[in-house]
């Protein structure tokens, strides 16, 4: 099956509407002709946290969603995406329950790393854990064993409460395969088409090293995951937050990669009103990417954007998105924070709000992601052009809950009245229905508050124009009579 070269569309399953059956009729409704490329819907799944990233389980649908017949009802008019977090699963999963029990004499115990198979003794040595890629104070939770009362200390890479809620996966044994196995055959079964494999650079634990994409070792899991894939017709897209250069070796070994660069990148281009860099990106990037602008995070900075940035000039950038009422994830580990201290992970926001909810700016920014070679991903906050839930983040305590603004049908009809999203909508369509998207892609010489980018395919071409200094975007186009018209974006 071959990814469609159309635009998708990522929300969670009760963000537009409140579930999965009704997802369906707004999708219907609203976006029938609209996200012909797909729906990447957020984890579904029952979970412990993390809104939906501590899955119990990928066998079954969280009730209070729906069901698997609703996301294959979905399915029967829409390609769906849906994640898989390879390296971990909740501790609330039977597994893992089970583990909790009964411990070594668990049937499950050999899908969780327990510390003996790190080190032999068992016993967790500071020079070696000073070489990882931390993402909490230890790689490491501790458990009671509750028919021994024995401790047991297995590997949590992530997690925010101790113990952790996310417990990781022991992907060299043969039980964590067959469940992953068991997982991707109810993938093809509900006719899920492709799947982004989370947390996936995390997978691998070797001692000596980060514990993060871990060369080799890490091509001979994502061979097998891939080659399993394959044989169910299934896409897969690894998510990895890294280096550039780790993307670009993903997409050396024939993988679909994330275009974590574009993002800043392009906001950088509107707010600073240069597009230098932004050219020189896109004559050098891979094209077999997913392209986004806003997701349910944040736009990606460290360590996506590390070598291509000025930390200094990031620091004036960041410094407006903040002024604009966007919020700060940083890096917690020192190693990773810059010599001159700037340590900013991810800028959150809606990106519409970040834009200074500009509607000429905003589009300029999705024209921009549209002609950029790859699958352009709209998230709904995005699809919508909502602002900044600032309110949302007040009541819980979440930076990210910013731009995870939950939709009622009412608030869906009151942002399809706006200008700005019919214009979005209309961008989508041009996008998804011109042919010279399937053709050859170059970026125009121009002035450095211009943009001129170009799809040709036989007697078809589309140019992108943009003044930077107004944001007024321009596509001239050849249409289907054959006469040179201009589509005023």
């Amino acid at each position: 099956m071959a990814v469609k070269n159309k635009v998708q569309l990522i929300t969670y399953p009760d963000s537009l509407g409140g579930d999965l059956k009704t997802l369906n009729n707004v999708l219907l409704k609203y976006f029938s002709d609209i996200f012909e490329g797909g729906i990447h819907i957020l984890p579904p799944f029952p979970s412990s946290g993390d809104r939906g990233f501590a899955p119990l389980t990928y066998l079954e649908i969280e009730p209070s969603f729906g069901t698997w017949e609703d996301i294959k009802a979905i399915g029967e008019n829409f390609d769906i995406l849906v994640d898989l977090m390879v390296n971990h699963i909740s501790k609330k999963s039977k597994y893992f329950q089970d583990f909790i029990k009964k411990g070594r004499n668990s049937e499950y115990a050999d899908l969780f790393i327990t510390l003996d198979k790190i080190w032999e003794d068992g016993k967790p040595k500071q020079e070696d854990i000073e070489k990882m890629f931390l993402r909490r104070k230890l790689p490491y939770s501790t458990f009671t064993v509750e028919e021994t009362g024995e401790e047991e200390k297995v590997w949590t890479t992530f997690g925010k409460t101790d113990p952790s809620e996310q417990i990781d996966l022991y992907i060299k044994s043969q039980k964590a395969k067959d469940l992953l196995k068991e997982f991707f055959m109810n993938f093809k079964k509900q006719n899920v088409k492709i799947v982004r494999l989370d947390a996936v650079g995390y997978v691998i634990k070797k001692l000596g090293t980060s514990c993060f994409f871990v060369e080799p070792e890490i091509y001979d899991f994502l061979d097998w995951i891939k080659e399993l894939a394959d044989s169910l017709e299934i896409e897969l897209l690894p998510e990895v937050h890294s280096h550039y250069s780790i993307q670009y070796k993903l997409a050396d070994h024939g993988f679909w990669i994330y275009d974590f660069i574009l993002p800043y990148t392009i906001l950088d281009t509107l707010i600073n009103k240069s597009s230098e860099k932004l050219c020189e990106y896109l004559k050098v990037r891979p094209k077999k990417q997913f392209t986004m602008l806003d997701c349910h995070d944040g736009i990606p900075v460290k360590p996506d954007m590390d070598d291509l940035i000025d930390t200094k000039e990031a620091r004036k950038l960041v410094d407006v998105c903040v002024e604009r009422g966007s919020n700060l994830s940083l890096i917690l580990s020192e190693e990773h924070k810059a010599e001159d201290g700037f340590d900013v992970h991810q800028i959150r926001c809606s990106y519409y709000s970040v834009l200074n909810c500009d509607d000429d700016a905003y589009l300029a920014a999705r024209a921009i992601q549209f002609f950029t070679p790859g699958i352009p991903q709209v998230y709904y906050v995005g699809a919508l052009a909502g602002e900044n839930d600032t309110e949302n983040v007040k009541k819980t305590g979440e930076g990210r809950e910013i731009n995870r603004h939950n939709f009622s049908i009412e608030e869906i009809e009151q942002s399809l009245k706006k200008d700005v999203v019919q214009r979005l909508l209309k961008l989508i369509k041009f996008r998804n229905e011109y042919d010279a998207f399937n053709g050859e892609f170059k970026v125009l010489d121009c002035a450095k508050d211009e943009i001129k980018l170009i799809w040709e395919k036989d007697s078809k071409f589309c140019e992108l124009f943009i003044d930077i200094k107004t944001n007024e975007s321009v596509i001239n186009y050849i249409d289907e009579v054959g006469n040179l018209a201009k589509y005023k974006i």
